[in-house]
C-alpha cells in the first residue's frame, strides 16, 4: 500500500543530513535505507545502496524522484529457471555451437592445404 499523503514521503533522516553535508556530483554516499524514497534533493548524488552482501552504485536522475532506493539495487539474482526441457535446450545450443567451431577448423585446415 501507498504511504498516506498526510504523512509525506518517507526519507531517512541520516540519510537527508549525509546529502545537505556534501556537494553533488562528489563523492558516493553509502547507505543500508533502502526504503527511503528519493527526495527531489537527491538528484545529481550517487549513492551506494546495501544488497545484502555488497553495495550497488545507483547515480540518481530526475526520473528517479518519488521511487525507493531499493529498487534500483536489486537484492536477489536470477539464475535461470529449471527443468528438464531447459537442459535440453541448453545442451542444443552447445552442440551447435560445438559443430560450427569444428566446421570452421575444417575450412581453415582445407584453406591451408591449398595454400600449400
Amino acid at each position: 500500500m501507498a504511504r498516506s499523503l498526510k504523512k509525506g514521503p518517507y526519507v531517512d533522516e541520516k540519510l537527508m543530513k549525509k546529502v545537505t553535508a556534501r556537494k553533488a556530483g562528489g563523492e558516493a554516499i553509502k547507505t543500508w535505507a533502502r526504503r527511503s524514497q528519493i527526495a527531489p534533493e537527491f538528484v545529481g548524488y550517487t549513492f551506494l545502496v546495501h544488497t545484502g552482501n555488497k553495495f550497488d552504485e545507483v547515480s540518481v536522475n530526475e526520473d528517479m524522484v518519488g521511487h525507493r532506493l531499493g529498487e534500483f539495487a536489486p537484492s536477489t539474482r536470477f539464475v535461470r529457471h529449471g527443468g528438464k526441457m531447459q537442459k535440453e535446450i541448453e545442451m542444443a545450443a552447445k552442440a551447435s555451437e560445438i559443430a560450427t567451431a569444428q566446421a570452421a577448423k575444417a575450412t581453415a585446415t582445407t584453406t591451408a592445404a591449398k595454400k600449400k
